[in-house]
């Protein structure tokens, strides 16, 4: 079981940069910014369709991030969960211009706390990938699988 109390620490630890507020209300979401970036500049998202974009939001808990000033999103992130056992943190984006300034990290901060606090009893796991971010997602406590063999896959991608 994941700790809450651990990942509000780390939230206290990682707090947004001034000027950026992290908000999973749908209505402030901006589907089309969040899939132009995806589909063009996500290598794990390069060519997605508007369509399958659609459907993978509505099907997830998402989170933007947002300057407090101009209100404009500067990043994103989608959790598929059961708010129970299970999570699967994917989808996470943040704007190029804006990057280098520790949003990233206190950005998935943000959205693991909220995932928690949501959970009523707490969620045991929290999984993602990712080829090149492993260093943003150590420092909130993020590791290699323990027993990768125990691990399976259907599809590759």
């Amino acid at each position: 079981m994941i700790d809450t109390q651990e990942l509000l620490d780390a939230t206290a630890r990682h707090p947004l940069p001034p000027g950026y507020v992290c908000s999973a209300d749908p209505g402030r979401f901006d589907a089309d910014l969040v899939h132009h970036w995806l589909s063009t500049d996500a290598y794990w998202a390069l060519g997605r369709t508007r369509e399958a974009q659609a459907q993978m939001l509505d099907g997830s808990l998402v989170y933007g991030a947002y300057e407090k000033e101009s209100g404009a999103q500067v990043g994103c992130a989608r959790v598929v969960t059961d708010l129970a056992a299970f999570a699967y943190l994917c989808d996470v984006y943040i704007a190029p211009d804006v990057r280098g300034r520790g949003l990233g990290t206190s950005f998935v901060a943000a959205v693991l706390a909220d995932v928690a606090g949501r959970a009523p009893h707490g969620v045991r796991r929290v999984l993602l990938a990712t080829d090149d971010a492993h260093g943003v997602y150590a420092k909130l406590g993020f590791t290699p699988l323990p027993h990768p063999e125990q691990w399976m896959v259907l599809g590759n991608s």
